[in-house]
């Protein structure tokens, strides 16, 4: 599972102007919409398309487990994609995006300062610069630790050297052990 990528994504569902189907009916029937056919469903789901054609029909109600876990998380990646892209091109233009972390952070500096890890809890406004970098990460299928190397640039930059105005010779920012994680649009 995918900190980072995770918490991108549910920044973005914030913006959802309706909740995605709940249960197991109307989210197949949506799937098959999306997919064109349940055996397409039915391939991405790894079930039988007979089974598929129960649950539009409403014949079959209560997936497993795990197919409801798999089916969920289909319908949510495919559910409203025109809002979600106005969401990150908003984001990424004009609006920026703020991080709310709780994480061991600490940084590379010259000798004699305090570079020592320590646990910070941050609440930080991320510019539109860093929005696009990490949205064009994510769409082009970075890793969490490629995800969390933006994250750290973007901190380094806003939050401890305060856009310039502090801690120029600041070399690097580490960003683990994190705790908690949001994204907010």
């Amino acid at each position: 599972m995918s900190m980072f990528g995770d918490g991108l994504d549910k920044a973005v569902q914030k913006a959802f102007t309706r909740p995605a189907p709940k249960s197991a009916g109307p989210q197949m029937r949506y799937m098959v919409k999306q997919l064109g056919g349940t055996k397409a469903v039915a391939e991405l789901l790894g079930m039988s398309q007979r089974q598929v054609e129960r649950y539009v029909a409403g014949k079959a109600k209560k997936p497993r487990a795990d197919l409801a876990a798999r089916l969920e998380r289909e319908v949510t990646k495919r559910w409203q994609p025109q809002i979600r892209a106005k969401a990150r091109e908003k984001a990424a233009t004009t609006g920026g995006i703020v991080i709310d972390t709780r994480a061991r952070m600490g940084y590379t500096a010259p000798i004699g300062s305090t570079d020592q890890d320590r646990i910070r809890h941050l609440t930080v406004a991320l510019p539109p610069v860093y929005a696009a970098r990490l949205f064009d990460a994510q769409a082009a299928g970075a890793s969490d630790d490629r995800l969390r190397e933006i994250a750290a640039e973007a901190l380094k930059e806003v939050y401890f050297q305060d856009g310039g105005r502090r801690a120029g010779s600041l070399d690097e920012v580490r960003f683990t052990d994190v705790e908690h994680l949001e994204f907010d649009l």
